[in-house]
């Protein structure tokens, strides 16, 4: 089987959009969401209704939790607030209640998926490093364990010790365990705009990050268009 593994979509239409015509083009025979479906930018509905066609898998973020509640965001800062009040506004309350009933961690065939850590799924803490790594191996059951949250594809291996990486293809050695960041497709933070997502086939075991690139004028354009801060518009670019 080959999934299509992604995840950190925050309202970026081209960006799934293109995401999901790649996964055709490469054969991938199941999808697999690693959620944030919604925030930050123009069409969290669109996003929020393409993923659900897709009838995947699918972990809850911090942004679609955010979004289906109904928690006090004055302390947000300008831009968050802006688009997390956007957010609310356009998803539907049925909607809502989808987002509120997605898992924070889930085993998918061979492997699980989880939005931040194994340790803490519902505190949203962030993996950059192998030492925030560490406590998510502990945790872990599978030899692979996909993730999101940073927006930066990394690699975390662990055999005696905990090791990073930044990587393109990997193949999965028997005695070793995988902590795998998908990168983003709405809001990449590695200096790459481009969609990124993973291929992993298990009969291969092999885990492959794509780079797939999108319309970013249209999705700049239409941030603009529905009132967001230009901001969102130019770190689509910036992919910081």
């Amino acid at each position: 089987m080959k999934f299509g593994i992604f995840g950190d979509i925050h309202s970026n239409l081209e960006g799934l959009e293109a995401v999901l015509e790649d996964m055709q083009k490469q054969k991938v025979t199941h999808a697999v969401c690693l959620g944030d479906i919604v925030g930050y930018n123009a069409n969290p509905s669109e996003c929020l209704e393409l993923v659900r066609a897709l009838g995947c898998p699918i972990v809850k973020g911090n942004h679609d939790e955010e979004a289906s509640e109904e928690r006090d965001i004055e302390h947000f800062n300008p831009l968050a607030y802006a688009s997390m009040k956007y957010s609310r506004e356009a998803l539907s309350d049925e909607q809502k209640k989808f987002l509120r009933s997605i898992p924070f961690q889930k085993s998918v065939s061979d492997f699980t998926i989880v939005h931040s850590t194994l340790d803490g799924p519902a505190r949203w803490q962030y993996v950059f490093t192998a030492a925030d790594a560490e406590a998510s191996f502990t945790y872990q059951r599978t030899q692979a364990c996909f993730f999101g949250h940073t927006h930066v594809p990394h690699l975390f291996v662990r055999d005696t010790m905990v090791h990073e990486f930044f990587y393109k293809r990997v193949v999965l050695q028997p005695d070793k365990r995988y902590f795998v960041n998908v990168g983003s497709v709405g809001q990449p933070r590695d200096g790459d705009w481009r969609a990124a997502y993973v291929i992993y086939d298990s009969k291969e075991r092999t885990i492959e990050l794509r780079r797939v690139p999108y319309d970013l004028a249209k999705a700049q354009s239409k941030i603009m268009s529905v009132g967001l801060p230009d901001r969102l518009a130019e770190r689509l670019a910036n992919a910081v």
